[in-house]
């Protein structure tokens, strides 16, 4: 075992580093498809491999931030790793600013780190902001960072654990109106500024609350109109997992952060008639149903790369920590409001659980990074890359008037006609505060109905698909499962599952 942290070690560790990368094999091939292939990448020995963050430099190196302290850095063309940093606490997020110098989010601050000299180790730690509070609950976890175009930056803080208490000496400002009972053990909870939130912090380094009702957002990302979004994990009132379209000001339905609103006069934020906190809450763009989609989605990351992923620029992809799935969404804009669909991008083929951290490298190459942390999952990076062979995919499904359109990234099949291959059903999701003895991992759909197809029809080039349904329900999850349906040239569409949320009707 490898003493990462010894200071007579330190300048040898980075040379054993390189030796034992080199003396096994990295990138070794787990499995492949047709159009996509998961391979493993070695990490050195003596490191929990808990992926926290992940990121690329300028120059094409890897960053790799781990649970349980370090920041490695990764040169793709030599496979060697190297110790940049270490130290940390708990750190879940990187943000490259350049080849020297990065961002992390841990657990008591958000950091710049920097190596000022070159030599390709930080010798720099600087605080950005600790202006949040802490209070000994474990999960208190912290999320981010990501910067919009105009250089704010954004973190996401997590609410404590109801099954946990917190110490007598805290970070912050105590407030005990946001407890759920006397123990605070029903609900997550915040009573420390500013859990729940997300916070902004400008170029200037001013930092301000942006918006609240989080629970625990496991991840942030921009897409390319630079809307933010983050993935929040189900539980007490969150009845299934979802993604938010950020907005500043806006609540998000977790109750517990009300407490540090400037004008929140309402005491016990659980108390809060349920009636009220509904309208008061922004609803979620894209639910993800329980058991169905995803448990534990992550990181929100946009594909950048024109192509060379495959036929999906421009869309977000999902990391899923419960199984060994990564989740596609499209998005599409209704009424001023964003929403859409889901659908699993990639189902085991090699690919790990646990799945928190994504990068899109510079060869258009999608990077994986896991962890379990106490809870399901695995650890290690993976690296997905395309094959060039375009697969079969439901590519986009834009709501109608009438019902749905879906778009393939090649022709169907004329058994597309043949009733039996699509079943499509609706349902909704309560929002309500769950019983102390009701499991957290339960969610309930409500109104479960079989939908008919009035009528279907197929584009001139066999690539989209129009359905046509009896009726269309605002506030529900549209399933659609479609069953072995193949393209014109028989491949079989292997992820056939794809789950619209239904805000609002054209």
């Amino acid at each position: 075992m490898i003493n990462l942290f010894s200071n007579q070690m330190y300048t040898v560790t980075i040379s054993i580093f390189t030796i034992l990368l080199f003396s096994c094999d990295s990138n070794t091939e787990n499995s492949h498809s047709e159009s996509y292939i998961v391979e493993d990448i070695s990490l050195p020995e003596g490191l929990t491999g808990e992926v926290g963050g992940l990121d690329f430099l300028p120059n094409g190196n890897l960053i790799a931030c781990f649970h349980r302290g370090e920041i490695m850095t990764y040169d793709l063309e030599t496979k060697e790793w190297n110790l940049f940093a270490y130290g940390l606490h708990d750190p879940l997020g990187i943000q490259v600013i350049n080849n020297s110098e990065i961002l992390v989010m841990q657990q008591p601050e958000l950091t710049r780190i920097v190596d000022t000299d070159g030599d390709g180790s930080a010798d720099l730690y600087e605080t950005v902001t600790d202006d949040f509070g802490l209070s000994g609950n474990y999960h208190e976890f912290n999320y981010g960072p990501v910067l919009d175009t105009d250089g704010n930056i954004y973190i996401a803080l997590n609410t404590a654990s109801s099954g946990a208490g917190f110490k007598e000496i805290v970070r912050g400002e105590l407030d005990l109106r946001g407890m759920d009972g006397k123990d605070g053990k029903k609900q997550m909870y915040s009573v420390v500024p500013y859990r729940g939130w997300m916070m902004q912090i400008s170029k200037e380094g001013d930092v301000k609350p942006f918006a609240y009702g989080l629970r625990s957002p496991n991840g942030l990302g921009f897409d390319q109109d630079g809307n933010l979004f983050v993935a929040d994990n189900q539980g007490d009132w969150v009845s299934t997992s979802a993604l938010y379209h950020i907005q500043e000001n806006n609540f998000y339905g977790h109750p517990a952060s009300l407490v540090w609103k400037e004008d929140w006069t309402g005491g016990n934020p659980f108390e809060t008639p349920i009636g009220e906190l509904d309208g008061m809450r922004t609803k979620a763009s894209v639910l993800f149903p329980q058991g169905i989609m995803a448990n534990s989605p992550s990181q929100p990351l946009f594909d950048p790369t024109n192509g060379r992923f495959g036929p999906f620029a421009g869309q977000l992809f999902i990391g899923e920590m419960n199984r060994e799935r990564i989740v596609r969404v499209m998005l599409e804009e209704v009424n001023g409001q964003i929403q859409g669909a889901c659908v699993p991008f990639m189902d085991n083929k090699g690919l790990r659980k646990g799945n928190n951290r994504l990068a899109f490298a510079p060869d258009g190459s999608l990077w994986v990074g896991q962890t379990e942390h106490g809870w399901a999952g695995a650890k290690g990076i993976q690296r997905i890359r395309y094959t060039g062979t375009r697969p079969f995919e439901v590519y986009s499904v834009n709501l109608t008037k009438d019902g749905f359109d879906l778009n393939f990234t090649t022709p169907v099949s004329e058994t597309v006609f043949d009733s039996a291959q699509i079943q499509i059903r609706h349902y909704f999701y309560d929002y309500y505060k769950k019983d102390l003895d009701e499991p957290v991992d339960k969610s309930i759909q409500v109104d479960v109905q079989e939908v008919a197809v009035s009528d279907l029809s197929v584009s001139r080039d066999g690539k989209k698909l129009s359905l046509e349904l009896p009726e269309l329900k605002a506030g529900y999850i549209y399933e659609f499962k479609l069953g072995n349906l193949k393209s014109a040239d028989g491949k079989i569409l292997e992820n056939n599952l794809i789950c619209y949320t239904l805000n609002h009707l054209k």
